[in-house]
């Protein structure tokens, strides 16, 4: 099979389009990088293929040049997320992802954030601007539970560092199966009755309908007093007005969002000024190199488009990944 044209939608793309061209030298590749510019280049070159990267944010987007193209067979996304494609028909375009190429950093991030309210760097971080030489102590992880929510190929990386760091872990998933690294699995329907025992929860779901709001204000609620939340998710996943509440009142130890319903998160957001609560730009995922490597998962699953066979990373748009 033959394709005529191949589009790389992000930005700086020069790199990305001398690795292309030396992988697959007799395919036609350019690049746009604009959302505004896109829907013309895709007319104008009649590309079957796109490699895009969400690189300006949700807001503009251009969705429907993608999935409801005349000629663009196959969008292959350059992170691991698809809600800003949803929904597409996959007897119309296939899009696959590059879940994976991040797992390990948001494991670190994860494991860090974990670490950094379990020895109180933010309360000795206070002591030290007052020059205040405090009777400190710190608190192991070893021995506390971990709840991840997701064990996708991110969540299962958090349970790898987890485990070596003496953890019990708990995880859930929609398709409950033994996994590597996770003491227990549990469905999602079980998780009023599993996270009251968590000293910790990792969110790494997809943005789906049945995961929009899954940690309510109820859930948060049941919730272990003490407990941190790390979330590395999509903004919608989690109520951010109730996180709020139980992190004001200290009911909560302390969260680290990555992700939020509104990016960049407003200026009037609550969480800015809460000692307790570590804001990131959506950056949990970008480390570098990132770019280069999800390029070269796409080289292989064009190298496998070009022969005819079978995609990797498929994304089923009703379950989201």
């Amino acid at each position: 099979m033959s394709t005529s044209h191949v589009v790389l939608h992000m930005e700086a793309p020069d790199d990305a389009l001398s690795l292309v061209k030396s992988r697959c030298p007799d395919v036609t590749v350019s690049a746009c990088d604009t959302y505004d510019g896109l829907p013309q280049h895709i007319s104008e070159t009649r590309a079957e293929v796109v490699y895009s990267v969400r690189f300006a944010g949700t807001p503009g987007f251009p969705r429907a040049t993608l999935v409801e193209s005349d000629t663009v067979r196959w969008v292959s996304v350059g992170g691991s997320g698809t809600d800003h494609l949803a929904t597409w028909d996959p007897a119309r375009v296939t899009v696959t992802n590059a879940a994976g190429v991040a797992a390990d950093m948001m494991a670190e991030y994860t494991l860090g954030a974990l670490l950094y309210f379990s020895l109180d760097l933010p309360g000795f971080r206070r002591a030290q601007a007052d020059r205040n030489w405090i009777a400190g102590k710190v608190r192991p992880l070893e021995g506390q539970t971990l709840l991840i929510l997701g064990l996708g190929q991110t969540g299962q990386a958090i349970a790898r560092r987890a485990k070596a760091m003496g953890l019990t872990v708990l995880g859930v998933r929609a398709r409950p199966t033994s996994t590597p690294d996770v003491d227990e699995v549990y469905p999602v329907d079980t998780l009023d009755e599993v996270i009251p025992r968590a000293d910790a929860v990792a969110v790494c779901v997809p943005l789906l309908e049945h995961t929009r709001g899954l940690l309510n204000a109820d859930r948060i609620g049941l919730m272990k007093p003490g407990a941190v939340l790390v979330d590395v998710s999509r903004g919608g996943v989690l109520d951010q007005t109730a996180l709020a509440k139980a992190l004001a009142g200290q009911r909560l130890r302390g969260a680290a969002l990555d992700v939020f319903e509104a990016e960049p998160l407003p200026e009037d957001s609550p969480f800015w000024d809460m000692d307790n609560v570590i804001v990131t730009p959506h950056c949990s995922s970008v480390y570098d190199g990132w770019e280069l490597k999800s390029v070269e998962m796409f080289c292989d699953n064009l190298v496998r488009f070009l022969a005819g066979d079978a995609l990797k990373n498929v994304v089923d748009p009703q379950r989201g990944y």
